[in-house]
């Protein structure tokens, strides 16, 4: 009697393991053909109705950290790990936290990573991405994205503006603050010099829309600090535009007549006939040749010899007189 009862207890729960699987098929056959749009809004108005299904699909939306991890750069160089954490635990329980340092200096390299331990935080983040830490305007977005996951909007080039001539005492709450008239902005910073810390007399505003960064460049008012600013597109200073590249020419090396070696290569050829190289020179030799004659000694010298005056006289027998000038003035 006992054998018989457990008998049906099993065939039942095979019926029932039976009638679930085929339950569980005929429910996938019914949901494959919907869009991906159709399951979200099929799963939240569940989950929103039964809190049973909303824990199970935040359970397996947390399960993979790649959904729960933030790439977060434009720190600031001082930015500590403990910092970082504490500006982005305002939207939830952060698992892991951390600002990458260089490792041969030391130092900052301008970015971290945040891993919070649910989904919803990171949504929640990401939300507002901008966030004012230390005194530079920080961006994050996922890390499985990258830099990649800014790059690829479409008209980040056309929102995204150079700041240039900025004094030394702008800070970047004051350049947020004076750019933020022409309207909401997604991201911006002074550059400082990674080693003393100190304004480098440039910025970089990105609007959230391409309308804001129009009027910030059109916008006449272009004294802040007490100097003329520079106000244009970033790509345009960065100066991106397509240029043609120039292949690197490999040096040229003149071949060398046959017989003669190039510096630290081998003999390339071979030698000419009744040649041998290098050639042998026959030693000089100082008696094979003998030095001009000595010039021959001067004449001597010979004492002067002199002759006795001899008065000279006039053919017809006049006494000598003296030359006269005009108006009988003697000449000198």
């Amino acid at each position: 009697m006992e054998d018989l009862k457990k008998r049906k207890m099993d065939e039942m729960i095979n019926g029932n393991e039976l009638s679930l699987s085929s339950s569980q098929e005929q429910l996938r056959l019914l949901l494959d053909p919907l869009s991906k749009s159709q399951l979200v809004d099929l799963l939240s108005q569940l989950g929103s109705q039964n809190p049973s299904i909303a824990e199970e699909i935040k359970s397996v939306a947390s399960a993979d950290p790649v959904h729960r991890k933030l790439f977060v750069r434009g720190l600031a160089w001082n930015t500590s790990s403990e910092t970082l954490c504490a500006a982005f635990q305002v939207h939830g329980e952060i698992e892991e936290g951390a600002v990458i340092y260089d490792k041969a200096s030391g130092k900052s390299r301008g970015y971290g990573f945040i891993t919070y331990k649910h989904m919803e935080s990171t949504q929640t983040a990401l939300s507002a991405p901008s966030k004012l830490i230390d005194g530079r305007m920080a961006v994050c977005n996922l890390a499985c994205e990258g830099l990649n996951g800014v790059s690829t909007i479409p008209d980040l080039a056309q929102r995204k503006l150079y700041i240039g001539s900025l004094s030394p005492d702008i800070t970047t709450e004051m350049l947020l603050s004076f750019f933020g008239r022409h309207g909401e902005i997604e991201e911006g910073s002074v550059a400082y010099d990674k080693d003393t810390n100190e304004s480098r007399g440039f910025g970089f505003v990105t609007y959230k829309t391409v309308e804001a960064a129009k009027k910030a460049i059109v916008d006449p008012h272009k004294i802040f600090g007490g100097r003329t600013i520079i106000v244009k597109l970033a790509d345009t200073h960065k100066g991106k535009l397509a240029q043609t590249q120039h292949a690197a020419v490999a040096p040229l090396t003149l071949p060398l007549a046959p017989g003669y070696t190039q510096p630290g290569k081998p003999h390339g050829g071979t030698l000419p006939v009744g040649y041998t190289y290098p050639q042998t020179v026959a030693p000089y030799h100082s008696s094979a040749f003998q030095s001009p004659p000595a010039a021959a000694a001067p004449y001597p010298t010979q004492a002067p010899i002199s002759y006795h005056p001899v008065p000279i006289k006039d053919p017809l027998g006049l006494p000598p007189t003296n030359p006269m000038g005009m108006g009988r003035y003697p000449y000198y």
